[in-house]
């Protein structure tokens, strides 16, 4: 079982690539970044309200209200975050500087997010082959077609945020790694751990909603070009109905 379990998440860690090969080709242009960041902004949102939020309060081991208190610690903590790298180079006087470290801040924060968000799933993996191997197989499935598009979104805030393409691949791969760790966590001190992952769920949900309503979606109130913008708000609501059917036609195992 524990072999399943760990090739099931290797698998699925493996899955962040994909997005990395769709991608990969394409020239760093500003306008294909935006486009992909408009999408990121929409899948974050679509993510932490329609899929992490749902399952965090469904759970029912913690009560609304303590799973929207761990939403707006999250948002604060990662406003603070921020912040502290704001103040760390804020003596900079190279012209750009400053906005080269605030987007630094944006990848730290989205790789903390998505960490959180890999290390559940892992959970989640290893708790459905403790059920049976046919339930862990058909999470397995459900949490590789969440991270398709998921991590298509990741490796996008990483590029947007100035990372070259082989260290976006490097950390997005890293991280992705992380539901190994859920998993043999689970595996191990699973009744510890199963009382925990609605929080942690909100915590990475006030994460997603942080970087998308903070960082992504300010960026594209930049634009002045009436034909970026319209294809910028497609973009967006192109990363809502992604997600959304996604959860749809295949939603999170338990």
């Amino acid at each position: 079982m524990l072999f399943q379990i760990i090739l099931a998440t290797v698998f699925v860690s493996l899955v962040s690539l994909l997005g990395i090969f769709i991608v990969f080709k394409k020239d760093n242009k500003k306008s294909f970044l935006k486009a992909l960041i408009s999408l990121a902004a929409g899948a974050l949102l679509t993510v932490a309200f329609l899929d992490m939020l749902p399952e965090a309060i469904e759970s029912e081991l913690f009560d609304p209200h303590t799973i929207f208190m761990t939403v707006l610690a999250s948002v604060v903590f990662f406003f603070l975050l921020e912040r502290v790298f704001h103040w760390h180079h804020c003596h900079c006087e190279e012209h750009g500087k400053p906005n080269t470290e605030r987007k630094k801040s944006l990848a730290v924060i989205n790789l903390v997010g998505d960490g959180i968000h890999n290390f559940v799933d892992g959970a989640l993996i290893a708790s459905a082959f403790i059920l049976d191997f046919h339930a862990g197989l058909m999470v397995t499935l459900a949490v590789v077609l969440h991270e398709i598009p998921q991590e298509i979104t990741d490796f996008g805030v990483l590029l947007y945020a100035g990372l070259s393409k082989a260290k976006a691949i490097l950390y997005n791969l890293l991280t992705a790694l992380i539901a190994v760790v859920g998993a043999l966590i689970f595996y191990y001190f699973g009744t510890s751990v199963e009382g925990i992952i609605p929080i942690m769920l909100a915590f990475a949900a006030g994460n997603f909603i942080y970087l998308a309503t903070a960082d992504l979606i300010p960026e594209l109130h930049h634009g002045e070009d009436k034909k970026q913008i319209v294809s910028h708000s497609l973009w967006l609501v192109v990363g809502v109905l992604l997600m959304y059917f996604v959860g749809q036609i295949l939603p999170h195992g338990h």
